[in-house]
């Protein structure tokens, strides 16, 4: 007789986790949204092609954000018969398509930059560096309020990714704007975008390469399962563990699957067994979420086991 048990988390840290995020991503947007307008009426009122140009780079993140709220509110849907993990995993699509819009972002500033090397243009340095003091100052400010959550969750990183990447753009733009000011030289314009855009891009692939092992069920980084096993077998009771699987559902949201050999013995001593090894994992490897399938020591054939001796 085989024995099979069962734990499924009610994960609350999750939910929490979410309502946090959509705290700080509203904040931001309120931000991006009234920046961006500002930006617009005054490029439209000064006829400044810097500043609409700036209003355009703002509404790119303004879409990054609002990918990631929605995400967020899939994401807090409850499960169903059919969606058993509910909509966790929205957060790592939208984390993904993050990602790949940084890229091409990277790969269009390159492209910008390449042009305005070989032909650098005359930068209104003064209009150039007041936009980008106003940017800088917007950026500081969403940045902040995405600060707290966005180590938490892999979905506001892409989007805090985005945002951190305008501030850095901010920086090096007014670097470049003082340069221009007092010596002339243009160049210094298309050298900032090419720094600009490789980190960028380091960004973007880091961001992807994450979304896609959670997506693909990799294992955890911080997690070893060769340290899970040698922890598991010391429980006292515990034979062997095999068969194991673990991934994550969601950013702080893992699980894990395996085989639990134990002695020959009582249900109840087995059932004791398991929730001291299922205590173990989430103390230790924070896995709140796991499936256990028992398997005791001595079986009469390969798919029966006995519960006791001489049964």
């Amino acid at each position: 007789m085989q024995m099979r048990f069962k734990m499924t988390g009610h994960i609350h840290a999750p939910q929490l986790r979410l309502e946090a995020a959509q705290r700080g991503l509203s904040v931001a947007i309120l931000i991006t949204a009234t920046v961006m307008v500002v930006e617009v009426v005054g490029g439209i009122l000064s006829n400044s092609l810097a500043l609409l140009s700036d209003a355009s780079h703002m509404f790119t993140h303004f879409i990054a954000l609002g990918l990631a709220m929605l995400a967020i509110r899939v994401a807090r849907r409850p499960a169903t018969r059919t969606k058993t993990y509910g909509y966790y995993r929205a957060e790592i699509l939208a984390a993904l398509a993050n990602g790949i819009i940084l890229v091409f972002l990277a790969l269009y500033i390159f492209y910008e930059a390449y042009l305005r090397f070989l032909h650098p243009p005359e930068v209104g340095g003064p209009i150039m560096l007041g936009v980008a003091i106003v940017g800088l100052g917007a950026n500081l400010a969403v940045l902040l309020a995405l600060k707290r959550t966005r180590s938490e969750s892999i979905n506001i990183r892409g989007a805090f990714l985005h945002v951190l990447t305008d501030t850095i753009s901010s920086v090096g733009v007014i670097t470049a704007g003082v340069i221009i000011i007092f010596t002339g030289v243009y160049v210094v314009d298309p050298l900032v975008g090419f720094l600009i855009g490789a980190m960028v891009l380091i960004w973007a692939i880091g961001l992807i390469r994450e979304a896609g092992g959670i997506l693909l069920e990799a294992v955890p980084k911080h997690i070893d399962v060769r340290e899970i096993t040698r922890e598991v077998k010391k429980v006292k009771g515990v034979r062997d563990l095999h068969d194991l699987h673990v991934w994550t559902i969601t950013s702080g949201m893992y699980a894990m699957s395996g085989h639990l050999l134990i002695e020959d013995q009582m249900v109840s001593k087995a059932a004791e067994i398991l929730d001291e090894v299922n205590e173990l994992l989430r103390l230790k490897f924070g896995i709140a979420h796991t499936t256990l399938q028992l398997e005791c020591e001595k079986c009469e054939g390969p798919f029966v086991c006995r519960l006791a001796p001489g049964e």
